[in-house]
């Protein structure tokens, strides 16, 4: 069977009661709150009656054709203008989401990405669509995942290529990971670095549960390089700003290295292919926005300008 829906209860204070003791607080009298709610003065008065009627007390005294608020009606006067400046907030954001460039999206970014990857991206949206407000939070892997399952955010940016329950996955254009020198380093003067170019090198790492760390590993180990391993930290932004200080020499990913190269840090192709690839996540069951496409955009543009294909 399918359900009644509710009958009003008479007895009860109704959104309409408080309606007309704002317009009476704001008018001062029967015939001009009438008039700012398009009504009649009689139901403008029978209205403040029946209020009166279900709180107790009455809210004003009478004076020839005008209405004085007591005590009690100031105090409910306050708590009745806070709650119409937050009627008023709602109105004001439903209609501005239905004007252009007013709709606000959120992304939830890997750090290193937010630092790389997006501010360029969101450049290229500006430029592209005029003003988007956008708002950005940073998160690791595994919370990054369970946040995006579970709707909280119009757009992921994560290096991991699954898509967690609730969401797609769109692939950003792979490019190359980069060596990053200190710009006076007998290295720098190289075009291109191979393998060999590291053995002996002090080297700055990412922290040894880092995938790419792994890859980095693997194809120095094969090729018999042997690197002094003196510091190794999570962060590829940190990684670079060892280098910058002249700790070492590193193999970084390509869109932090270009966020962090200039007079004291240098990055050079590696002869060798280690892929790194960034993946954007969407939610299924999140209402979707134009201004997310247009972001969406902007970040393979961006990614495909880092690794030179063509835009």
């Amino acid at each position: 069977m399918n359900a009644q829906p509710t009958p009003a209860n008479p007895d009860r204070i109704a959104h309409r009661h408080i309606e007309v003791f704002r317009a009476l607080m704001l008018t001062g009298s029967a015939t001009a709150a009438a008039q700012m709610l398009f009504t009649s003065q009689p139901t403008v008065s029978r209205e403040l009656a029946r209020l009166e009627q279900l709180l107790g007390y009455a809210l004003f005294e009478r004076a020839q054709s005008r209405l004085r608020p007591n005590a009690r009606a100031l105090r409910l006067w306050e708590e009745v203008q806070r709650s119409w400046e937050g009627l008023d907030r709602v109105v004001e954001h439903a209609l501005a989401l239905g004007q252009p460039h007013q709709g606000r999206i959120s992304v939830l970014s890997l750090p290193a990405l937010s630092h790389a990857l997006l501010p360029g991206a969101l450049e290229r949206l500006q430029r592209s669509h005029g003003a988007v407000a956008v708002s950005v939070a940073t998160q690791e892997g595994p919370l990054l995942q369970e946040w995006m399952a579970a709707q909280r955010f119009d757009l992921g940016l994560t290096e991991l290529g699954d898509a967690p329950p609730g969401t797609r996955v769109i692939a950003l254009p792979a490019m190359d990971e980069v060596a990053v020198l200190p710009a006076a380093h007998p290295l720098a003067a190289q075009p291109v670095l191979q393998a060999q170019d590291f053995d002996g090198q002090a080297f700055i790492s990412l922290a040894r549960d880092d995938p790419y760390r792994v890859q980095i590993d693997a194809v120095l180990a094969r090729a018999g390089v042997q690197r002094r391993m003196l510091v190794e930290t999570h962060s590829a932004v940190a990684v670079c700003a060892m280098v910058q200080h002249g700790l070492g020499v590193a193999i970084v990913n390509p869109l932090t290295a270009r966020a962090c190269a200039g007079a004291d840090l240098v990055l050079r192709p590696l002869q060798f292919s280690i892929p790194f690839q960034v993946h954007m996540l969407l939610p299924l069951h999140r209402p979707a926005v134009p201004e997310v496409d247009w972001l969406v955009q902007a970040l393979q543009a961006e990614a495909a300008a880092a690794c030179g294909t063509p835009r």
